[in-house]
């Protein structure tokens, strides 16, 4: 079998011109075209990859602003309770000072009423003690209570200790012209007079009295000056009657007040 090598030849020519068409005309372009979608797929990769980072990056800046509310407000809930607390105990200590300043206040005005009761109830009834006795003395005896006031105080004034007198007459010396004399009455002439006379002698001097009605003393003669004092008078008998009565009274009250005020404690 003879070859023909031009036949051959030329079919490789026709092959390889083949080739260089097809490399240079398809399977080149082809291969851009696969590698730019290769690179297109990358960028997109590579920006997905980007994205997903930013969004992760994202919500770990969420997750962090979130835990830093939580404990912000976790924090300002803690200081608004302790604050309201505070307001609480302020609140309550301020009821119970003003509870306790109210309650004060009216235990001094019933105290305040009650001695005001009380002092009334006392004038009241050395008012009617000396209307009684003043009656019965003079049912008794044909004296009258002023009468016997006077006598009785110039008897007081003749039996006076020695520190007694000492103390009027040094009173006396201080202010010579300020010898008053009180009396739940009027005085008549007669009983100045006498008055007058037993102060002399008691002070060895000639003195001018000044006399004044003060009908609280209750059937009483006061003598005063510069700071000393001498008096006689139903009231202070019964002034000291009181006193006597109220001190009784406040000892037998004191265990029952400060068992209530152990309970209230």
């Amino acid at each position: 079998m003879k070859i023909d090598w031009f036949t051959v030849i030329a079919q490789v020519l026709n092959f390889l011109i083949l080739v260089w068409l097809l490399k240079k005309f398809l399977y080149k372009p082809i291969l851009n075209a696969v590698n730019e979608r290769e690179k297109k797929i990358n960028d997109e990769l590579r920006e997905a990859d980007a994205q997903k980072a930013a969004a992760e990056k994202e919500q770990d800046t969420f997750k962090n602003k979130n835990a830093d509310f939580e404990s912000k407000k976790s924090a300002l809930l803690d200081k608004a309770l302790a604050d309201a607390n505070i307001e609480k105990r302020q609140l309550i200590t301020a009821a119970r000072a003003a509870a306790k300043a109210i309650g004060s206040n009216m235990v001094k005005a019933f105290k305040k009423q009650q001695a005001q009761d009380k002092k009334e109830f006392t004038q009241n009834t050395q008012e009617q003690v000396f209307i009684i006795t003043r009656k019965a003395l003079k049912d008794i005896a044909s004296v009258s209570i002023e009468k016997q006031t006077t006598v009785t105080f110039i008897k007081h004034l003749k039996v006076l200790s020695t520190k007694e007198k000492q103390e009027f007459l040094d009173a006396f010396k201080t202010n010579e012209n300020a010898i008053l004399v009180k009396s739940a009455f009027n005085l008549i002439a007669k009983q100045k007079k006498e008055i007058t006379d037993a102060i002399n002698e008691l002070l060895n001097s000639k003195i001018v009295l000044q006399f004044k009605t003060v009908p609280e003393l209750i059937s009483g003669i006061e003598l005063s000056t510069d700071g000393y004092k001498m008096a006689w008078s139903f009231s202070e008998y019964l002034n000291a009657l009181q006193k006597k009565i109220s001190t009784e009274i406040k000892e037998k009250d004191l265990p029952q007040t400060e068992k209530t005020t152990h309970a209230s404690t």
